[in-house]
């Protein structure tokens, strides 16, 4: 499975999306604001999502 890198745009947990903003050894911090209804979701604006549990939408 190829890790994302900063810059590249994810997808997660049932059509969430975010732009990687910091690459660790076995997750990623993402950014939500790409989505325009992260505010109507509720959600915080950056979170962590494990290697495992996303796949690359736009690199």
């Amino acid at each position: 499975m190829k890790k994302a890198e900063i810059g590249d745009l994810i997808e997660f947990r049932e059509g969430l999306k975010g732009i990687v903003e910091k690459v660790n050894e076995n997750s990623v911090i993402v950014d939500l604001t790409y989505m325009n209804n992260y505010r109507d979701l509720e959600l915080e604006e950056k979170t962590v999502v494990n290697h495992k549990n996303y796949k690359i939408v736009e690199a």
